[in-house]
């Protein structure tokens, strides 16, 4: 069984959270994607994977990994044993965005901070986490139809109301944890 942590929930300008990161540890193994100042990996992760090499964080990851003496964040995949970390495209104005499926055996979750619609390879994944910068009402709706079990929501810019809870899904908080 893995333990997925949410580092931050913000997009990368976000002035109430720390950018959108996730840690997975597998025993111990450790895998960080995404994240920023304030929601960095820790420095012994095996492998700092983020969903756009140009994002605009890019100079502040590479002086983080500098200075910490961390791996490079890349966009690329990781295995060990059964946890398979792998890049997959999503629909973005910007070429060259991705998302992440990770999969442990039979069970899976889906990374995907950044999209337009949320990625069809979603299908069925135990655990999404899904940006809500795109419209939250039609990601849950695209969710229920691709039968996810779980939707946390992150990529937040504000402090989301009780009004805006979604009909499906959750908002993520920093420092919560899963399981897959």
């Amino acid at each position: 069984m893995a333990r997925l942590i949410l580092l931050g929930v913000g997009t990368a300008r976000s002035a109430l959270f720390a950018p959108a990161g996730l840690l997975i540890e597998y025993g111990h193994t450790r895998v960080g994607l995404d994240g920023g100042p304030g929601s960095e990996p820790p420095e012994n992760v095996h492998a700092w994977l983020v969903a756009d090499e140009q994002g605009p964080l890019r100079d502040d990851l590479h002086r983080i990994a500098h200075e910490s003496e961390m791996l490079e964040p890349v966009v690329g995949s990781f295995r060990h044993g059964p946890l398979h970390v792998d890049p997959l495209p999503v629909a973005h104005p910007k070429a060259g965005v991705h998302g992440y499926k990770i999969t442990m055996g039979h069970r899976s979750a889906v990374w995907a901070p950044e999209f337009v619609k949320l990625p069809d390879w979603a299908e069925a994944a135990d655990l999404v986490f899904a940006g809500a910068s795109a419209d939250v009402a039609g990601t849950a709706r695209s969710a229920q139809d691709l039968r996810v079990r779980r939707l946390v929501f992150v990529g937040l810019d504000e402090e989301p109301g009780q009004s805006t809870t979604p009909a499906f899904g959750e908002w993520g908080e920093e420092g919560g944890q899963y399981r897959i």
